[in-house]
């Protein structure tokens, strides 16, 4: 049996494999938005596990699923044998049987690389702590469609450096852009857990108003990232001076984008005049979650067709 194709970091694909993905989205969200109907999935099970919580991963993920003719089931950790301390490993034995491809949104990057290691079909990362290559993957197909190529180009990361902001590092590597990172004191970039192998396209900023300076996109996150809930004051007060701001916003280029991967909190890691602005594209991103992932299923699923 040949061994399946996982996408559980955002480095597990190559740059044209990349290319060929942000095809297939434009092709399918076009085919979308002209109700043509494309059933590539017919009669093939996604399986979705959540130990997190979720909103736009849920729903992006089933009806991609239904979109493109399959089924998807949806399965809670609490609601579950693994939620009741069956090993992982033994979980990805039987699912995998039972299902075409599985989606996982959970707290360890281990856990994941675990049940994929055991699984006989496609696992997508849907969030860990350490990753969020779905979200990224959304995002660039987001600038590509509003501003052409991203590679050259100068993203700035305000604020704490997340799973969002890691899998944004390792984004730059492959696309071949630059990251200026900023964040409070303690909340520096770890390059061992975003999985880097050198600095060459991404640089720390102790200034936030540096960081943005010439920027073609400005994204930030949530302070307080689920499973840290118990720092959210503590947080509060480290981040104050790192809201994204229109003054803020005027340091980047005029035709800067904002983006943000929901959900976001107005008046703390952004000012409602810029979410809410001009430079915003933050609901195209959040749209963009479901065609990504529907050429993202397709692929793995599938490999790639001609149509």
């Amino acid at each position: 049996m040949v061994a399946p194709r996982h996408f559980l970091q955002f480095n597990d694909f190559s740059r044209e494999e990349f290319d060929y993905l942000f095809e297939r989205t434009r092709r399918i969200k076009t085919q979308f938005k002209s109700y043509q109907q494309y059933w590539p999935l017919t009669d093939r099970t996604l399986v979705m596990i959540f130990e997190k919580a979720s909103t736009r991963t849920r729903l992006s993920f089933e009806a991609g699923m239904q979109q493109l003719g399959g089924s998807a089931i949806y399965l809670n950790t609490r609601d579950s044998q693994l939620g009741r301390g069956e090993p992982v490993e033994d979980a990805a034995q039987v699912i995998s049987r039972m299902s075409d491809i599985v989606m996982i949104r959970t707290f360890d990057q281990e856990i994941i690389e675990r049940f994929a290691s055991n699984s006989r079909v496609p696992v997508i990362n849907g969030l860990t702590n350490e990753y969020h290559p779905c979200q990224i993957l959304a995002d660039i197909y987001t600038f590509i469609e509003q501003r052409g190529s991203i590679s050259g180009k100068t993203v700035a990361w305000i604020g704490d450096s997340n799973n969002v902001c890691n899998t944004w590092l390792q984004a730059a590597e492959v696309f071949g852009f630059n990251v200026h990172v900023s964040t409070p004191p303690g909340y520096e970039v770890e390059p061992e857990r975003a999985g880097l192998y050198g600095t060459d396209h991404y640089e720390e900023f102790p200034d936030p108003m540096e960081a943005v300076k010439g920027a073609d996109l400005v994204t930030t996150d949530v302070w307080t990232s689920m499973g840290f809930e118990a720092e959210n004051d503590e947080r509060l007060r480290d981040f104050e001076d790192w809201q994204v701001d229109a003054e803020m916003m005027k340091q980047a280029r005029p035709n800067a984008l904002f983006m943000h991967c929901l959900p976001a909190h107005r008046g703390e890691e952004v000012a409602a005049e810029v979410i809410d602005g001009p430079h915003s594209v933050v609901w195209e991103e959040a749209e963009n979650r479901l065609h990504a992932q529907k050429a993202l299923l397709e692929f793995l699923v599938l490999g790639r067709v001609n149509d």
